[in-house]
């Protein structure tokens, strides 16, 4: 992609092609750290009036800023001149533009090559910017994915996030749930190791997994290479809708054992087309005339939207999941569907046909660069008749459903944020609540976790982990864990937004700052947490409750203490107490997962690992001939050149390296 930035006086700017995105964004939190508010030219119209006059004729993308420097709105336009000239007509403006325009103080503005480009910059700056007057993805998960990895044994892998290692990725899944149970059903359909590669390196004899059935155990030899490499050939062949023909295979080889009398053998191909069964006759709907596909829907009520997203892969449904994008009340469902499925695109790989409940604007340039993006042809259409447009009407049916199980949620959150409001003695209902836990085994792996709720619930995208950095904190010491949690939480917090009443928030009241925060313990722990805000100059700014088990930790008995008051307890049915403990129990859910991965990762961990020049072959050979890293730390030169493939310097290496860290 091709940019040219328009500087305030209308001189074009050259920018790094591909490196658009990424500067407008760095410019965008830099434009105005010098503080203080902009000297608009005029008001409003005025300011945009002023613009238009050096805008050129050509495709690009605008951004509107208000007087504090917040991106108000990011648009692309096939010709910057006239569609910014449009926002000078404020009598043909929707209320929502009107406001939008009032409260404009400067704009930005970048042309590219093609409006292709401009919608796909549009997309990324909105993800990236989170305007207040776009439709917003507010849910932007990262989807899971399938991996089998490129080794000499691949692996079979739950893969999430950026396609950081080789292999074959397949998906998206809906959920982490349909991944698993996927994986489950292929492990015994094909017998695919799920270890990591350095467990499959250090084995030296088959694990749980193979006396099970659920693994070929290469890592020791029960099977040989090429045989495995035939096994992960029909797994690649199961995800890519080839299973039909993989049970025929297996039908034949089981009647091939059966007509042997090798009756072990034919049982075991037996339970692998059981097993390939068992996932096929999950994944729901599985369409005849759809190989590859997402579906989307939406439906509007109460002033909200839903879309349903379907992925259907190698004809099989794959899973789906419900969006809930901010969005103006006076957009209709085509122009919230529209502005989704570019955002939703702009990150995750895109299937070859995308099927609409509704006719968006522009749905032939949303295709073609749709195609630009993924690199191969997207075909985008909404269905009339027959097997796709049953999909859709599915997928609407899901969309209405979801929509209204959020609309019941969200007025049951809305009348327990009003009590948690009124029970805690704010000044009205906590737009954001945070909650604070530690974790830790004997002062060990110690992590700190932060969860957040909102109107909308939980806002896991918000939640942070802190590992436990001090070496002046006795190991087990909650109080000074807490200290340092806080410590580092509000220091950035102060530093990125300032004051309280300074940060932004959304349409809903939701923003960085806290309205409440609990603390998992007691006085103690609330005097640590008071210390801390304190000391930052915060009092009265950061509203404090702690929560103190009952007797017996029994659920029901907690205690609640609050700066200046006497401790007390609600009453064991309160539905405030029960949405307390919710988050409470969410709070230790997060601290004990995050401090569970750091402590598997610690344990898996070797020190052979660390050693320059050991790669998988040799540290292979030491534990085979040794049987662990200890004893490998405790042998001697000569003892360590007697293993296979380690020279006498190499096991000089080795020798030094184990007693410059006893030292």
């Amino acid at each position: 992609m091709s940019t040219t930035p328009i500087s305030d006086n209308g001189t074009p700017e050259t920018t790094a092609a591909g490196e658009a995105a990424d500067e407008i964004v760095a410019e965008a939190e830099t434009a105005f750290e010098a503080g203080g508010e902009l000297v608009p030219r005029g008001q409003g119209a005025q300011v945009i009036a002023d613009f238009v006059k050096r805008l050129p004729n050509a495709p690009g993308v605008y951004r509107m800023f208000d007087r504090n420097g917040n991106v108000l709105y990011v648009g692309k336009a096939r010709n910057l001149k006239k569609r910014v000239t449009s926002y000078t007509r404020i009598g043909l403006q929707s209320n929502r533009i009107i406001r939008m325009i009032q409260q404009t103080a400067t704009m930005e503005f970048v042309t590219t090559r093609t409006e292709t480009e401009a919608l796909l910059l549009e997309a990324n700056l909105i993800k990236r910017l989170r305007p207040r007057f776009n439709v917003l993805l507010r849910d932007d998960k990262s989807f899971p994915y399938i991996l089998i990895t490129d080794h000499e044994a691949p692996q079979l892998v739950k893969h999430r996030g950026a396609r950081s290692r080789k292999g074959d990725y397949y998906g998206p899944f809906a959920s982490a749930g349909a991944v698993g149970s996927t994986m489950n059903a292929m492990q015994r359909a094909f017998l695919i190791r799920t270890c990591t590669d350095s467990v499959y390196e250090s084995r030296t004899r088959p694990c749980l997994l193979f006396q099970i059935k659920r693994c070929a155990a290469p890592c020791t030899g029960e099977i040989a290479l090429d045989d495995y490499a035939e096994l992960v050939r029909e797994a690649k062949g199961f995800l890519t809708g080839k299973s039909s023909a993989i049970k025929k295979d297996l039908a034949r080889a089981m009647e091939a054992a059966s007509a042997d009398l090798d009756f072990e053998r034919a049982a075991i191909y037996r339970d692998r087309i059981a097993a390939l069964s068992h996932v096929q006759s999950h994944q729901g709907i599985n369409p005849q005339s759809v190989d590859e596909a997402d579906v989307l829907a939406v439906h509007q009520e109460g002033g909200q939207s839903c879309v349903q997203v379907f992925f259907f892969r190698t004809g099989q449904n794959w899973g789906n999941h419900a969006f809930y994008p901010r969005a103006d009340k006076s957009l209709d469902a085509a122009e919230v569907l529209g502005a989704f499925l570019a955002q939703f695109y702009e990150d995750k790989p895109c299937p070859r046909l995308i099927l609409l409940s509704h006719e968006v604007e522009e749905m032939d340039l949303i295709a073609e660069a749709l195609t630009e993006h993924a690199g191969h042809r997207v075909e985008i259409a909404v269905p009339k008749r027959g097997e796709k447009k049953d999909l859709v009407d599915h997928a609407l049916l899901n969309a209405r459903e979801a929509l209204g199980r959020n609309l019941a949620e969200t007025a049951s959150q809305a009348r327990l944020l009003d009590g948690v409001g009124e029970t805690f003695g704010l000044e009205g209902p906590p737009r954001r609540i945070e909650v604070y836990d530690n974790s830790h085994i004997m002062g060990t792996n110690a992590v700190g976790g932060m969860i957040v709720a909102g109107p909308n619930g939980f806002v896991k995208n918000q939640y942070r982990k802190f590992n436990i950095r001090s070496e002046e904190i006795t190991p087990g010491d909650d109080f000074g864990m807490m200290k340092e949690v806080l410590t580092r939480r509000f220091s950035r917090l102060v530093k990125e937004h300032g004051s309280r009443a300074e940060a932004p928030r959304d349409e809903e009241g939701f923003g960085p700052w806290p309205d409440l925060v609990f603390i998992d313990g007691g006085q103690g722990q609330l005097s640590a947490a008071r210390e801390i805000i304190d000391g930052l100059g915060l009092t009265d700014q950061v509203p404090l409750v702690g929560i103190a088990k009952g007797p017996d930790r029994d659920a029901g008995r907690e205690k609640f203490f609050i700066p200046g008051r006497e401790g007390f307890m609600l009453q064991p049915r309160d539905p405030v107490l029960y949405f307390v403990q919710r988050l409470r129990d969410e709070a230790h859910r997060f601290a004990i997962g995050t401090h569970r991965a750091k402590r598997k990762a610690a344990l898996t961990k070797s020190p052979l690992d660390e050693i320059d020049g050991i790669g998988p072959t040799r540290k292979r050979a030491l534990l085979a001939h040794f049987g662990t890293a200890k004893a490998v730390g405790r042998a001697s030169v000569p003892d360590l050149m007697g293993v296979p493939g380690i020279s006498e310097q190499t096991a000089r290496t080795i020798y030094d390296f184990f007693h410059e860290i006893g030292d």
